[in-house]
């Protein structure tokens, strides 16, 4: 019988009790963007650690709180879990097949807004400690949780709060709060985060909207002006032109380029999953796509706000034009060098008119792909996927990452329940149910084996 028997079997039978929990976490709202549930959120998390036995302490920051749990365990080794409690917001309502914060089970998933992002995540986690707790007594080693509620908006107080409470989060390695397996099912180990730099440009023409008629010839167009502005930011080969905004990036290395070269091409299912025709730059597939992904910086225009956007005509020149940017980061470009650069590019350009405000950033940051705790959490999910996790230098998205490595100094390993239709931050976000399964038996043997 192997060692693992009993805590697979507690987790088969107690499955629907911690789907039932999940979803009374998923129920409550806890929306960063709109500050709606916040504070009820880290209290019902709170409540749920401390039902498991841990000391736990929800902690004030300058926005939402940030809730710390640890339980000492057999081993003096310590994991620490990186999750948050906050999610995007559920809009567009209308494209719900069920509201958002109902749960509800159909097909072998679960439905509701954070489900996966990252509330999910949590549960699977706790539910694995449930398993160790009630199979062994205790846990095979110290068990630590930051759980933050601002990572969907750029976890604005967290560095900050990190720096605080070094001593308090002093650990041995991290487990980091998402994961995903691919189309394949196959497990993937992502070995860093791409940082971002979040901007919103905006410029002001006039007092008020004007008709066209009046001031198209006469007047400057804050919409024209705005385009202009932007147009600076980037070539059409894609090229960013921002003088200096490459200086300090960090090409990939050979090993990077080896793990690359070792993962599937995703063009095709690039294609069929998005419906693009044709890759920028020339792309056609292979490791120079999955390089080019994540190893090069952005400028992308995320939203444009501007004059006249209902039905039919309406003949107006804009006196106010707004854009969302974000770029993203790779090793070792830093969002206030690129803010400043910004500033200077757009004045360099006569565009001084045109403001930026900051709506936040975080630098990348990586882990050292053959790192001993890496290769654990990749060979621990070989029994319950039934291949190991297949390594990624690093992930195009974005998180606070960078104090977890620089500051704590830990290895940050990547694992979890997502997959390719997860649809997190899109309406249906949803779990697959055996996923959820998986990730605790996954979970279960992380820790057991970091305890060794």
């Amino acid at each position: 019988m192997s060692e693992y028997t009993l805590l697979d079997a507690y987790l088969e039978s107690n499955l629907e009790a911690s789907l039932q929990e999940l979803a009374r976490l998923v129920a409550q709202p806890s929306v960063a963007a709109q500050n709606w549930g916040l504070q009820e959120c880290a209290s019902l998390v709170a409540e749920m650690l401390h039902r498991r036995g841990f000391r736990v302490e929800v902690m004030p920051t300058g926005g939402a709180p940030v809730v710390l749990a640890e339980r000492k365990g057999r081993s003096d080794k310590t994991l620490l879990f990186y999750n948050h409690y906050d999610v995007q917001p559920p809009e567009p309502l209308e494209l719900w097949e069920t509201p958002p914060f109902e749960p509800s089970i159909r097909d072998g998933k679960m439905y509701g807004r954070g489900v996966s992002d990252d509330k999910g995540h949590l549960v699977a986690r706790l539910f694995a400690l449930d398993a160790l707790l009630a199979t062994e007594g205790e846990l095979p080693c110290n068990v630590k949780f930051i759980i933050e509620g601002e990572e969907e908006t750029s976890s604005l107080h967290l560095h900050e709060f990190i720096l605080q409470n070094k001593e308090r989060l002093q650990a041995d390695a991290c487990i980091w709060e998402f994961g995903y397996v691919d189309h394949r099912d196959v497990p993937m180990q992502y070995l860093g985060l791409r940082g971002i730099c979040y901007v919103e440009l905006s410029v002001e023409t006039a007092a008020t909207d004007v008709h066209s008629g009046l001031g198209g010839s006469i007047f400057p167009n804050a919409a024209w002006r705005l385009v202009w502005a932007l147009h600076t930011l980037k070539g059409m080969d894609e090229r960013i032109r921002i003088p200096g905004f490459y200086d300090a990036v960090r090409p990939p290395s050979a090993r990077d380029w080896e793990l690359m070269a070792a993962l599937p091409d995703v063009a095709e299912e690039y294609r069929k999953r998005y419906g693009v025709r044709e890759f920028i730059k020339g792309l056609q597939g292979g490791a120079e796509l999955h390089i080019e992904e994540v190893f090069s910086p952005t400028c992308t225009i995320c939203g444009l706000t501007s004059g006249y956007q209902g039905a039919g005509a309406k003949t107006v020149l804009p006196a106010r034009a707004s854009a969302k940017v974000d770029f993203r980061l790779v090793p070792d470009q830093h969002p206030q060098d690129i803010l400043q650069k910004l500033r200077a590019h757009l004045d360099r350009e006569g565009f001084s008119d045109v403001q930026i405000r900051f709506l936040g950033g975080e630098p990348p940051a990586r882990t050292d792909p053959d790192h001993p705790f890496i290769n654990l959490v990749v060979e621990t999910a070989r029994p319950v996927y039934g291949v190991p996790m297949q390594k990624v230098p690093m992930t195009g998205g974005s998180g606070p990452i960078y104090p977890f490595v620089h500051e704590l100094g830990l290895p940050v390993a990547t694992a979890g329940l997502g997959y390719p239709d997860t649809r997190a931050h899109a309406p249906n976000e949803n779990i697959r149910i055996d996923l959820y399964l998986k990730h605790a038996r996954h979970m279960a043997r992380v820790i057991c084996e970091f305890a060794r």
